[in-house]
C-alpha cells in the first residue's frame, strides 16, 4: 500500500504566451482566406455578386429553350430549389451536345434580370462567354420533358432525386436534421451513437433480421457464430441509450433501424431512421411528452417562419394541389398550446361511444385490452380531435416488458403521439428503474433475464427514474411534406421484394 506521505508531482505549466499566439494567428476567418471550394447556386442567390461581375456557374440543365439570335438555360445544382437563368447570345455559342441533364459550366457575367428574376448570366462574344459541357445525355436517358409518375420514378433510384420535387425531400431531410441537432443542444442533450448490431429483441416481437459473415454460412459452421451467438439488425437502440443515459444524464441518437415485417404499406420500410431521446431524473409521463411536442413544434415553426428558405424549398416545388393542404397542416400543429392528451381507458370509451351512436363504423371493433388499429388512430387524431392527440396509459399487456407499470396492475405509464392521416407517429413510456419489480416482470412474461443481465446491472447501480421516446424520422418527413408513400421520403427505400440497388 502506498505510503499516505508521498507526495504527488505534477509537471504542470502554463500554457505559453507563444502558443496562445500561434493559435490565435492560425485562426481561418471567411476574410483571412479564400474559402477553396467554387460557390454553389444557392451561395450565389444568398449572397449576389455585383453586377457587371465575371461569373462561372455549374450545374445540369434543368431547361433550354433556343431560338435564332438567343438561347435560354436554366440551371440547378442541388443546393437549392432555385435556378440561375443564362442568357446565350448568339445560340453558336451552345456546345451541340448539349441536353436537358446534361452536366455544364458556363461562364458569363453576372447580371441584373430583365423579366421574372433578379439576375441572370449573359453569356456573350463580347465578355467572352462561354458554355462547356461536362457530362453528356444518353438518348435513352429516362428523365425527359414531361410529368413523369412518382410510382415510375420508384423504378430508376440512381435518377429519381434529379426531379425537382424529389431533390426538395432530400434537402428538407437535411434541414429538418439540422433543427433537431440544434434543439437538442439547446436542451444540453448529447448525441450518441449506439451500435446497430445487438443481440437483444427491444421490441420483443421477433420481427429481425439476423447476421451472419459469408465465411461461416458458406462453410456450413452452423455451431460457430461470428459474434459468438446469434446477431441481429437492431429494431430499436432504447436498451442501449439508457446505458448511455446512465452514464450523459439526456442523450439522443438518429440511427438506422430494421424491422423483418413482410408488408408493403405507404407507410412501412424494412430500413428506416429512428430517433430516439432517453432523459434521466424523471417520473412524470407529461414532462416527456410536452418535450417530445416541443420538438416537433419547433421543427414545425421553421418550416412557417421559412427559416433558410425550408418553407419555401417545398411549397415551390411540391404539386400546386398540395400546397394549400400542406400549410394547412403546419398551422394546424401550432394551432394549440397544449396538445390533447387522453389515457387509452378514454380512447376506448369514445371509440365504442361513436360506433354506438352509428357516427363511424371500423374494420376492427375497439376493445379494451387490444391495440388501436390504424383506423382507430387516424380518426381519433383526424375526425375527433381535429389535430395531434397523446393517448396515455396503454393495457399492461399490450406492451414492452420495460415500461414502469402503473398503480392499477393494468397499464403502463406509456404513450403514443397519434396524429391526423397517418396515426402513430412517436411511442415512448417511463422505464421501470427498480431491479427487482423489472425482474419480475421479465420472469411473468416467461423471459429468461439472464441474457439482458448487462441491462439489469443499470439497475444495481446508480439506478435512476429515467423515460424516453422513439419516432420514425420518416414518418415526420412524409407528413410535414404530405407525402402519399414513405418510399419517396427516404433515399434508397428498402421492403419486402424491394432492394433494386
Amino acid at each position: 500500500m502506498l505510503s499516505r506521505s508521498i507526495k504527488y508531482r505534477y509537471n504542470y505549466k502554463p500554457i505559453s504566451s507563444n502558443f496562445s499566439r500561434l493559435i490565435s494567428s492560425s485562426r481561418v476567418t471567411e476574410n483571412s482566406q479564400k474559402f477553396p471550394l467554387n460557390p454553389c447556386i444557392n451561395e450565389i442567390l444568398t449572397n449576389p455578386p455585383s453586377p457587371n461581375t465575371k461569373i462561372q456557374v455549374s450545374g445540369w440543365i434543368k431547361a433550354s429553350r433556343i431560338s435564332k439570335n438567343v438561347a435560354f438555360i436554366d440551371i440547378v445544382d442541388g443546393t437549392t430549389h432555385q435556378d440561375v437563368k443564362c442568357i446565350v447570345r448568339p445560340p453558336s455559342l451552345l456546345p451541340e451536345t448539349l441536353n436537358t441533364g446534361s452536366s455544364i459550366e458556363v461562364s458569363g457575367v453576372w447580371s441584373e434580370g430583365k423579366g421574372k428574376q433578379k439576375f441572370e448570366v449573359q453569356v456573350t462574344s463580347e465578355n467572352e462567354g462561354k458554355v462547356d459541357v461536362l457530362g453528356e445525355i444518353e438518348e435513352l436517358y429516362p428523365l425527359q420533358k414531361k410529368n413523369h409518375s412518382i410510382q415510375f420514378l420508384r423504378t430508376i433510384p440512381q435518377y429519381r432525386w434529379r426531379t425537382e420535387s424529389l431533390a426538395s425531400i432530400l434537402r428538407f431531410r437535411s434541414q429538418v436534421e439540422t433543427n433537431l441537432v440544434n434543439f437538442f443542444n439547446k436542451h444540453s442533450f448529447i448525441k450518441t451513437h449506439p451500435p446497430i448490431v445487438t443481440a437483444s429483441d427491444c421490441e420483443g416481437a421477433g420481427e429481425m433480421f439476423r447476421i451472419e459473415s459469408n465465411s461461416m454460412l458458406s462453410n456450413k459452421k452452423e455451431e460457430e457464430k461470428f459474434f459468438g451467438k446469434e446477431a441481429f439488425l437492431t429494431v430499436s437502440t432504447q436498451l442501449h441509450l439508457e446505458v448511455l443515459c446512465a452514464a450523459l444524464n439526456r442523450v439522443w441518437t438518429l440511427t438506422p433501424c430494421f424491422r423483418a415485417e413482410e408488408s408493403d404499406t405507404n407507410r412501412h420500410l424494412s430500413e428506416f431512421w429512428m430517433l430516439e431521446a432517453e432523459i434521466a431524473f424523471t417520473n412524470s409521463l407529461t414532462e416527456i411528452t410536452k418535450f417530445a411536442e416541443l420538438m416537433i413544434k419547433s421543427t414545425v415553426e421553421m418550416l412557417v417562419e421559412n427559416k433558410n428558405n425550408e418553407g419555401s424549398n417545398l411549397i415551390d416545388t411540391v404539386d400546386k394541389s398540395i400546397k394549400d393542404q400542406m400549410t394547412s397542416r403546419w398551422e394546424m400543429l401550432l394551432s394549440k398550446e397544449n396538445w390533447d392528451s387522453i389515457t387509452y381507458t378514454e380512447a376506448i370509451e369514445i371509440l365504442q361511444k361513436n360506433v354506438q351512436d352509428g357516427k363511424v363504423k371500423f374494420t376492427y371493433s375497439p376493445v379494451w385490452g387490444d391495440s388501436l388499429k390504424s383506423e382507430h388512430e387516424k380518426w381519433l387524431a383526424g375526425e375527433y380531435f381535429k389535430g395531434p392527440v397523446f393517448v396515455t396509459d396503454y393495457p399492461l399487456e399490450e406492451k414492452a416488458f420495460y415500461m414502469k407499470i402503473n398503480e392499477d396492475k393494468k397499464t403502463v405509464a406509456c404513450f403514443d403521439l397519434l396524429v391526423p392521416d397517418i396515426g402513430e407517429l412517436i411511442g415512448g413510456s417511463l422505464r421501470e428503474h427498480d431491479l427487482q419489480k423489472l425482474t419480475n416482470e421479465m420472469i411473468r412474461r416467461g423471459m429468461d433475464p439472464k441474457p439482458l443481465e448487462w441491462y439489469l446491472d443499470l439497475r444495481r447501480n446508480g439506478s435512476m427514474p429515467h423515460g424516453g421516446f422513439g419516432m420514425g424520422f420518416e414518418r415526420l418527413l412524409l407528413y410535414l411534406s404530405h407525402g402519399e408513400n414513405i418510399k419517396d421520403v427516404i433515399p434508397f427505400p428498402r421492403n419486402v421484394n424491394n432492394c433494386i440497388c
